[in-house]
C-alpha cells in the first residue's frame, strides 16, 4: 500500500511540474551579431563560442547552384561584441549543406557537413587542420542524392553518409555521429585515425536481414541469372556508389555460405 502511494505521489508530482515549467531567464539582444552589408545568414545550422567568447555561426548561406540540391554553407566568426571578424574557409569544397558546428578545448572549429558527408577541423587560425569523409565526385557517373535504406547500410572505412555531430572526451578522441543513413557514431583518435565505431543494429542482425532479403530477391521470378540476382538484390538498400573502392559492401561474404554462394551474387563466384 504503501509503494502504491509513493508511486501515485511520484506521477503527481511530475504532472505537476509538466503543467508548470520553470521560467529561463535570458536577455534579448536584437541585432547582437554585426553582419556585413554584403553577407547575410541563411539558415542557422550551428552555433559555437570559443574560450575568448568569439561566437562562430554555421549557417546554410551563400547559396551557389540550381533551385534544388544547391549549395548552402558558410562559416562566420564574430567577436564577443558581436562585431564581424571574418569568413573560414571561403568556398571550400567541403560547403554543401551546413548541420553543426563545435569548439574543441583547443579552441579548434570543427564543423559537419550533411551535404558533403564531410567533417573539417580547422586550426584557431581558420586554416584546415583535419579532414574526413568523402564528397561525391562532381564527374561520378553514379552521383545523386543518398537513399535511406532500412536496414541501414554498414559503414564504409574513410566514408560517412549525411553526417551530423561531434563530441570529444577527456583522452581527446573524437566521436562522430554518421548520421542519417548509417546510424553510427564514429571514433577517430587524437591524431586523425579510426578507431572504432557503434552501430543502433548490431552487424550481425544486419548481416541476418540483408541475407533473407537477397534471397528472397533471387527466388522471387524473373530473376534468373547470377548478374541479375546482384543488381537486384543491391538494388533493395545503396546509395548507388558508396563504398565502390571496398568490393560489393551491400552483399556481405557471410551470406555466400548461408546460401551456397547464391549462384553467382557475389563476386568471385
Amino acid at each position: 500500500m504503501r509503494r502504491s502511494m509513493l508511486v501515485l505521489l511520484f506521477f503527481m508530482s511530475v504532472s505537476l511540474f509538466a503543467q508548470h515549467p520553470p521560467k529561463i531567464r535570458y536577455q534579448s539582444v536584437p541585432d547582437f551579431l554585426k553582419l556585413p552589408p554584403d553577407i547575410y545568414f541563411g539558415e542557422v545550422a550551428g552555433v559555437a563560442v570559443n574560450s575568448k567568447g568569439h561566437v562562430f555561426v554555421f549557417s546554410r548561406g551563400d547559396t551557389t547552384g540550381p533551385a534544388y540540391g544547391a549549395g548552402a554553407a558558410q562559416l562566420l566568426e564574430f567577436g564577443a561584441d558581436g562585431k564581424f571578424i571574418r569568413e573560414i574557409g571561403h568556398h571550400l569544397y567541403a560547403w554543401s549543406f551546413a548541420h553543426s558546428v563545435k569548439v574543441d578545448k583547443d579552441d579548434s572549429i570543427w564543423v559537419a557537413d550533411k551535404g558533403s558527408d564531410m567533417v573539417i577541423k580547422f586550426n584557431p587560425e581558420g586554416r584546415v587542420a583535419m579532414v574526413f569523409g568523402r564528397k561525391q565526385e562532381a564527374s561520378d557517373e553514379g552521383t545523386e542524392p543518398l537513399r535511406h535504406p532500412k536496414p541501414p547500410l554498414p559503414p564504409v572505412d574513410g566514408m560517412f553518409r549525411q553526417v551530423t555531430d561531434m563530441a570529444w572526451d577527456p583522452a581527446g578522441n573524437t566521436y562522430i555521429s554518421d548520421g542519417y543513413i548509417n546510424s553510427r557514431v564514429a571514433k577517430i583518435d587524437k591524431d586523425g585515425a579510426p578507431s572504432g565505431s557503434t552501430r543502433r543494429r548490431s552487424s550481425a542482425s544486419w548481416r541476418k536481414v540483408t541475407c533473407q532479403r537477397a534471397t528472397r530477391t533471387r527466388g522471387a521470378g524473373g530473376v534468373k541469372s547470377g548478374r541479375g540476382a546482384a543488381r537486384a538484390a543491391t538494388e533493395l538498400s545503396k546509395p548507388r556508389r558508396t563504398g565502390e573502392r571496398s568490393g560489393n559492401p551491400w552483399m556481405p561474404p557471410e551470406c555466400a555460405s548461408q546460401r551456397g554462394r547464391l549462384d553467382g551474387l557475389l563476386p568471385g563466384a
